[in-house]
């Protein structure tokens, strides 16, 4: 009797804690309250399960409790108990996988009007590549990358002129416009987390990854790192701000191309490469 009491009371102490808990998902600020959705579709249908289940345990300690005089009557199968079990069982997975496989479907479909960022990962600093007035992203090479170009950029490449260069500074977008996050990582495992904006991705050595969102509200997010990039993972901060249009351009126009980053390297010096020059790097990468 006593365990059968134990029982409902976790049960009830489980739904106090959900509904009275001080821990609630930062405010969104993306297009991604699908994600929302999904997990509180999955925490309602696995914890109706759980408090189904426990409650039931709960009443057949209660119901066949020993009694003096009594004898268990052995009956191992029950068809009409399994039938409906398993329908149960297999309502409750597919309740389970359809919203999360619609969620992942429109994940990985990136809008073809939205705008490529560049996000270059270093131990413990974010870098950014805006595309210029073309809207291109030129190419680039990690064996490019030197004290004078940090984000191993081609100079050869003319879709790189424009491009504009965020190195270790804040982050800005316009609201309400698709952005697809085009991601690399120059040293070890990074991973790209923006709590209210709820999408993320790993920045893989070697890959180029990518996830899309639209930021739906103005304000200044924090990003953090959320793998375990080494001793200073933990100060591995940024800041992404969402403007207005009018504010992003006024901000974009402040901000310096590769050809004038580069211009200003080849003042105190020319622009070298760990490698040898660009057509050398590009003779040895193939």
């Amino acid at each position: 009797m006593a365990i059968a009491l134990v029982l409902v009371l976790i049960v009830i102490g489980s739904v106090l804690f959900h509904v009275l808990s001080p821990w609630w998902s930062t405010p969104i600020a993306s297009n991604w309250s699908y994600i929302d959705n999904t997990l509180v579709i999955t925490f309602w249908i696995t914890g109706t399960v759980f408090a189904a289940v426990v409650l039931f345990m709960a009443y057949c300690i209660y119901r066949f409790r020993h009694k003096e005089g009594v004898k268990a009557d052995y009956a191992p199968e029950n068809r009409k108990l399994e039938s409906w079990l398993t329908v149960v069982t297999a309502i409750g997975v597919a309740a389970l996988l359809a919203p999360g496989l619609f969620v992942w479907s429109r994940f990985i479909t990136v809008p073809k009007d939205a705008t490529e960022v560049e996000v270059v990962a270093q131990q413990w600093q974010w870098n950014f590549r805006l595309p210029g007035v073309d809207g291109k992203l030129g190419t680039s090479n990690t064996r490019l990358v030197s004290a004078d170009n940090p984000l191993g950029i081609n100079p050869d490449d003319p879709d790189n002129k424009n491009n504009i260069i965020v190195i270790a500074a804040d982050l800005h977008l316009p609201v309400g416009k698709p952005v697809n996050m085009v991601m690399r990582s120059i040293d070890v495992l990074h991973d790209f987390y923006v709590p209210e904006f709820r999408a993320r991705m790993d920045l893989v050595p070697g890959m180029v990854t990518h996830f899309w969102f639209t930021p739906t509200r103005t304000g200044t997010f924090e990003v953090l790192c959320a793998k375990l990039c080494g001793v200073g993972h933990a100060f591995m901060r940024g800041v992404v701000k969402v403007d207005t249009e009018q504010d992003y351009q006024a901000w974009l126009q402040q901000q310096q191309t590769f050809a004038q980053m580069n211009a200003a390297a080849q003042k105190t010096g020319a622009l070298e490469h760990p490698a040898g020059s660009t057509n050398e790097v590009a003779a040895k990468a193939n």
